[in-house]
């Protein structure tokens, strides 16, 4: 059944309906999108957060990647040095 035909029919089968019952339901949805829009609000300013958090990790890795690499340098000089490499 085409979507046209059944939006035909159930005007037809809403005819009782009155327009403060729709007003009602008009007021519960927008009740509830405001709801929403709270929450979606909410999950953006966690988000938010949680980037700038892994944003900090990533940086505090890089850094410790630079420190380990040095180290290594350092070890592979010294055993140079010594006559320690393989």
């Amino acid at each position: 059944m085409p979507i046209s035909s059944l939006r035909v029919r159930r005007l037809k089968m809403s005819d009782n309906v009155t327009n403060e019952l729709l007003l009602e339901h008009l007021k519960a949805i927008q009740a509830n999108l405001g709801h929403v829009a709270n929450d979606v609000t909410d999950v953006k300013t966690d988000m938010r957060g949680i980037k700038e958090h892994m944003a900090a990790f990533m940086r505090s890795e890089v850094s410790q990647d630079s420190g380990i690499a040095q180290l290594t340098l350092r070890v592979e000089r010294i055993e140079k040095r010594l006559s320690l490499s393989d």
